[in-house]
Parts: structure tokens; C-alpha cells; sequence
């Protein structure tokens, strides 16, 4: 069958925003599910994408938003748990809804994002979960097409992770750092959304599930000192041990904006490393976090250039006045 319509839940995400852009410049029609239009509305310019308010957890509102669809792909994951926004919810119980939709609609493509690390014996209840969602789509394997990513952790413009590494440098003095040793295989963004639109009509990939993870492995404290490196900006690195660890995710949970949890911190128990290369059918060269992250974190990219000669202009001309 050939694939034209591809409904994308989470595709306003920082994941999302870049693989809904691609699959746009590959000509599919392509429509984004968001409980808030207004989230989405940078996706609206696309001439390919569609936005539609959807309540994704109203079973009812999600089989009507998938209906039409040649494909569907799943993006919509958290870090944290909030109010009603549980990982057995968000993880498990929505992933096996979603299967369990296109099996109804006879929707046979599904491709789906979990986590490197997913285990039923994870350390986490984010690694636990994510692996029940696997599960729960896997039941439907006999009737759909179904492929599952497990990346480390995402690295991109607009990622949470880098991004606040370079906050914490330019205003912290002394920074304390939680499993300063935990190991992770980060990954460009732009190499995960390419990894899925590579796949969609691929039938090597079909009911299977594959590690993402970029060139090199670092660890936390290692990632640290290459932000700071970036930014000519050196800090006192405090490693922090298990018990000092978790009693920092514990104040941190108490935030308006949470950066950390207990949960976080039981996850990193873990490598976020892949067992195996990156797999040739997926026809990605991951590139490297040294040519990505200058780019961003120093914002030199030509857009950054071009605003600030014209801001110098500006500036130039009113003082002539």
C-alpha cells in the first residue's frame, strides 16, 4: 500500500516540530493531532500539514482525528509526571489505545518512540513504563506494521538538555552535578526524525524495534565540561553522590518548573547506550555532537548573522540621527 496520509501525535514536541517538517519536504500529507491548535500553529505555514485540536486521550475524539490516515506515529512521551499526566498513562495505556485504533480503522503502519533502556525491570518507573507501552503495541504486531525507536537522550536546538546545561554555566558559579558518571549516546534530533521518515515505507523495518544512539558516549560530567568548553565559560564541576543526588531531584521536584526528579535520577542507574550500532537499513549517518552543538549554543547559525548586522544597522542609522 502506498502511504500518503500521516497522522503524527505529538508533532508540535521538540522531536516532532522536525520530523513533521520532513516529512512535509517529502511530500506527504501530513496531519498534526494537539489539544491546543495554538501549540502547533509553527507547523501551519507547511503547505503539506494540517492541524487539528484533538483531546488524544478521549478514545471516541482519537479514532475520528485517525481516520483517513495511511500512517500513524506516535511521539507523545514525558519526563516528568504531573496531575492526571501519569507514565502509565501517558507510557502504556495511550500507546495501546492508539494500536488499538488503526487495528480498528485498519491502519496498518504504526511507528512508535520509546527510550533507550525500556526494561520491565527498568530502574525507573519512565523506563518501566516505556517498556509496557512496547509491549502493548507489540500485542497488535500480527495485524499492523509496527516500528518502534529507542533513542538516547535528543540533542537539537531546541532541546531540554543541552540547552539547560548552558544556562546553568552562564549563571551558576559552582555547579553540583547529580551521577556525574551516568553514561549516555546522545543523538541529533534531525538524525532521529530522518531514522522515522526512512522507515515509514521500508518493510525491513517492519515489527521491529531499534536502538538510536549518535557516534560517541559521554558521560554527564563530560557533557557538562564540553557546554562549558563551548561557551569559554569554565565552573567548578561538584560531583554528586547517590544519596546527595536524589535529595537534589527531591528539592527540585518542589519547583514551579520541575528540572529533575527522583525518578530522573534512578533512570541515569542505567547507561543510556546502545548494545548495537546504529542498523544499516535505516540509511542515517549520525553526525557528531561537535559539528551540531556550537551551531546552537553559540548562535552563529546565518539566521543569527543576518539579525544582528541588521540589528548593528539599526543601530548605526539611529545614531547618524
Amino acid at each position: 500500500m502506498t502511504i500518503k496520509t500521516i497522522t503524527v501525535l505529538g508533532g508540535a514536541g521538540f522531536v516532532g516540530r522536525c520530523l513533521v517538517a520532513k516529512l512535509d519536504q517529502a511530500g506527504y500529507k501530513v496531519k498534526v493531532l494537539s489539544r491546543r491548535r495554538e501549540a502547533a500553529k509553527h507547523l501551519i505555514i507547511l503547505p503539506n500539514v494540517q492541524v487539528q485540536e484533538c483531546n488524544v486521550m478521549d478514545n471516541h475524539a482519537l479514532k475520528e482525528a485517525l481516520k483517513g490516515s495511511d500512517a500513524v506515529i506516535n511521539l507523545i512521551g514525558i519526563l516528568h509526571e504531573s496531575g492526571k499526566n501519569t507514565f502509565e498513562l501517558i507510557h502504556h495505556q495511550l500507546p495501546r489505545r492508539v494500536a488499538q485504533c488503526c487495528e480498528e480503522l485498519g491502519i496498518h503502519r504504526l511507528l512508535h518512540m520509546s527510550a533507550l533502556q525500556a526494561s520491565t525491570h527498568g530502574p525507573s518507573q519512565y523506563l518501566r513504563s516505556k517498556a509496557a507501552g512496547e509491549a502493548a503495541m507489540n500485542e497488535f504486531n500480527k495485524k499492523l506494521d509496527i516500528t518502534i525507536f529507542r533513542p538516547s537522550v535528543v540533542f537539537g536546538r531546541d532541546d531540554h538538555f543541552l540547552n539547560l546545561f548552558a544556562r546553568l554555566v552562564k549563571f551558576l558559579p559552582v555547579i553540583f552535578l547529580a551521577k556525574p558518571d551516568a553514561k549516555f549516546q546522545p543523538i541529533w534530533v534531525e538524525d532521529v526524525a530522518q531514522c522515522f521518515v526512512n522507515s515509514i515505507e521500508n518493510t525491513a523495518t517492519y515489527g521491529k524495534s531499534y536502538e538510536l544512539g549518535g557516534p560517541d558516549i559521554y558521560s554527564l560530567r563530560e557533557l557538562l565540561q564540553k557546554v562549558m568548553t563551548i561557551l569559554g565559560k569554565q565552573r567548578p564541576i561538584v560531583g554528586l553522590n547517590d544519596a546527595l543526588s536524589y535529595a537534589q531531584a527531591f528539592m527540585m521536584e518542589c519547583l514551579p518548573i520541575k528540572l529533575m526528579s527522583r525518578d530522573n535520577v534512578r533512570s541515569m542507574q542505567v547507561d543510556s547506550v546502545c548494545n548495537v550500532p546504529l542498523a544499516a537499513e535505516l540509511d542515517v549517518t549520525p553526525a557528531t555532537l561537535d559539528v551540531v552543538v556550537p551551531e546552537y549554543l553559540l548562535n552563529i547559525s546565518q539566521r543569527a548573522a543576518y539579525d544582528g548586522f541588521r540589528s548593528a544597522a539599526g543601530r548605526a542609522i539611529r545614531a547618524r540621527r
